[in-house]
């Protein structure tokens, strides 16, 4: 007979424990632990070594995977990786009212008017009625869009399998339950279980399935860290929900690149994509005041051109304050560093604060040169050339080192009308093409700083 044993999982990570604790060892939550109820089963004798699947060579395996259907929205193509792949599981989180389920209903919609084949949207938090008024807010009303309320895992499968739709959007993972579990709907074991029933339909149907997620109040996805482990591709909305502008952000993808950034505009009647993000992100950049400089960076496929404002000012505190946005906190400390040490400039008593317009997040290190240059511009109050990007990783030296695909960089440069650019030599003496724009090729920071406010001052 089955027996039934108890024990305690963190809703955050799924660690699990014999007794309760205070707080995960794993993901440091507090009180994340709730009791559930695990039914262990007699094992199965063994099969005898009899093969319960077919085992074949991978040279004699038909690859089918390639045909893509658009979802007829070209910045979440572009973060899938150029269309929705049959039979693919795609994670979509972000905080609440980010505008995760607007999107989700665009592309199903969509979805369902390219093709011949139903789309399916489960939704857990709305009724039917409450759906199509979302709908005929935003424009998605369509026959081929069929809607349900239910949130069983079981009727939800059987569903699929009798509709055989092109895709199902489920939202949300959370308010899916398996009756077969004992714990309530949202709970690690529940989410974990549903998605992998969900991921099997999918693999056997060749219907792709969307999972709406949340985030918790700490940025964390709910229950499921885990489920970037289970699905195909892990999609994040980004942005604060105050504001406009939203980012689609791709941190995996199994069928393309996982670093790709879908950019929207957040309207009345939805969201509205933003084909030309370079100069959205600096439609309102003040040009001749000190503190601010633009750099491309690349996100995927996509060169970015994005502003760099830095604040330097003396400090009346003990310790004085390092505020950043939009940057990695030890990098932006590392470069502040290298300054000091290497140009002179006394920064233990000021002040910094940094911030990258337009919400977005620089993680490469080609945009260290804009970053040292901004801070340059605050501290010796002088503003930067307003027609100059700079592009270039900062070693510890002082050294500015390459950086890559420098060319992509600069021809997005000159399409937003910049004249000149401060890059790495090394990157530069690999390019043998005219590219419409001034070339300053450095060697190491000072001659940075002098090239930038040089230009400046001639």
């Amino acid at each position: 007979m089955p027996k039934s044993s108890t024990s305690y999982i963190c809703q955050q990570c799924g660690y699990e424990s014999p007794r309760w604790l205070g707080r995960c060892p794993d993901c440091d939550a507090w009180n994340s632990f709730i009791e559930t109820l695990r039914t262990k089963t007699a094992a199965s004798p063994p099969n005898s070594g009899k093969a319960t699947s077919a085992i074949s060579a991978i040279t004699d395996v038909e690859a089918t995977i390639g045909q893509r259907y658009s979802t007829e929205i070209g910045e979440l193509d572009r973060v899938l990786g150029g269309g929705l792949i049959p039979g693919s599981v795609v994670l979509v989180g972000g905080e609440p009212g980010i505008g995760k389920s607007t999107l989700m209903m665009v592309a199903a919609h969509r979805l369902s008017n390219s093709t011949d084949r139903a789309v399916i949207y489960f939704s857990g938090e709305e009724n039917p009625a409450q759906l199509k008024t979302r709908a005929k807010r935003i424009n998605a009303v369509g026959p081929s869009l069929l809607v349900s309320a239910e949130t069983e895992l079981d009727s939800i499968l059987a569903l699929i399998q009798s509709k055989q739709p092109l895709a199902v959007v489920v939202d949300s993972i959370q308010t899916v339950y398996d009756s077969r579990l004992e714990s309530p709907p949202g709970t690690v074991s529940q989410i974990r279980g549903c998605a992998q029933h969900l991921l099997a339909s999918a693999k056997e149907s060749d219907t792709a399935i969307f999972l709406v997620g949340h985030v918790t109040k700490e940025g964390l996805m709910a229950g499921p860290k885990l489920l970037e482990h289970i699905v195909d591709t892990v999609l994040y909305f980004e942005g604060d929900r105050h504001h406009n502008y939203r980012l689609l952000r791709a941190v995996k993808n199994r069928f393309g690149a996982s670093d790709e950034l879908g950019i929207f505009e957040m309207t009345d009647a939805g969201l509205i994509e933003i084909t030309n993000p370079s100069q959205l992100l600096l439609s309102e950049r003040s040009t001749g005041l000190p503190g601010s400089a633009v750099t491309t960076t690349l996100e995927g496929s996509r060169p970015l051109l994005t502003e760099i404002q830095a604040l330097v000012t003396r400090s009346f505190l003990a310790n004085p304050r390092r505020v950043i946005n939009g940057l990695d906190y030890n990098r932006t400390g590392m470069l502040l560093a290298v300054l000091e040490k290497r140009l002179g400039f006394r920064l233990g008593d000021q002040d910094v604060f940094m911030n990258v317009t337009g919400g977005i997040r620089l993680i490469e290190p080609a945009t260290d040169l804009a970053v040292t240059l901004a801070v340059t511009s605050s501290f010796r109050d002088e503003p930067c050339d307003s027609l100059t990007v700079a592009i270039g990783e900062v070693g510890l030296s002082g050294e500015i080192r390459s950086v890559s695909r420098l060319d992509v960089r600069l021809r997005e440069a000159t399409r937003q009308g910049f004249q000149r650019a401060i890059v790495p030599r090394a990157s530069w003496s690999k390019i043998h093409s005219k590219l419409g724009i001034e070339v300053v090729p450095v060697n190491a920071l000072p001659q940075a700083i002098s090239a930038m406010f040089g230009i400046k001052k001639g």
